[in-house]
């Protein structure tokens, strides 16, 4: 039996075959620029044409990662680079940029990841919740000891907001890693979340 070809169907093999092919493009699409965008961040000029192979620059460039990150571990070398940090951070107006850049970076991959405790918070009505991520454990710096900094990542988007909202608001998210709970937040609850039952068990034995 032949099976009828239609309009309809077309458009939802179509729509089928982008839901499928959507994500691994735009995957690809990524990783193919951010290997571009590293790659050319080495001087072509310094390698001879001859020897000019693409991926060079790349492989290169962390190559030089990994060494500054490994020097940066040991003590002489190390004491240089806390120097010139200092010289940055007192230098006005650079102090805030780097700062700033700095502080992020340390908050998402530095051994002082601040976006690693998940909490539902609610902010606008009592049985209203978000996914948020506690930043301060308590704010005792401006006199208020009781409110904790509570940062609230936007749907399909890289922005957020931070929130100051008193302890009794919040419930911890301990059963959900951060990694989770960022990809649900982000992705406006499309992606569902994984919860990790050890820590459900832990939580209940507790109980």
């Amino acid at each position: 039996m032949k099976r009828r070809v239609t309009a309809g169907g077309i458009v939802k093999h179509f729509f089928q075959g982008l839901l499928v092919l959507a994500p691994i493009t735009i995957t690809l699409f990524a990783l193919y620029w951010i290997f571009n965008t590293i790659d050319n961040l080495f001087p072509k000029e310094l390698v001879p044409a001859a020897y000019r192979i693409k991926g060079l620059g790349f492989v290169i460039v962390i190559l030089f990662i990994i060494l500054i990150g490994y020097l940066s571990s040991s003590f002489i070398i190390g004491r240089i680079f806390d120097l010139f940090d200092r010289l940055l951070e007192k230098t006005p107006f650079i102090r805030y940029i780097y700062t700033s850049v700095k502080d992020l970076f340390d908050a998402v991959v530095g051994e002082k990841r601040k976006f690693d405790h998940p909490v539902l918070v609610s902010i606008y009505a009592p049985d209203v919740w978000e996914i948020g991520f506690i930043t301060q454990p308590d704010m005792h710096m401006i006199g208020m000891p009781d409110m904790v900094a509570v940062y609230v990542p936007q749907s399909y988007a890289v922005a957020g907001k931070m929130y100051l909202v008193h302890r009794t608001r919040i419930k911890p998210l301990s059963q959900v890693s951060a990694g989770e709970a960022m990809k649900f937040a982000v992705s406006g609850g499309v992606v569902s979340m994984a919860i990790n039952e050890q820590n459900q068990e832990t939580q209940k034995a507790q109980a």
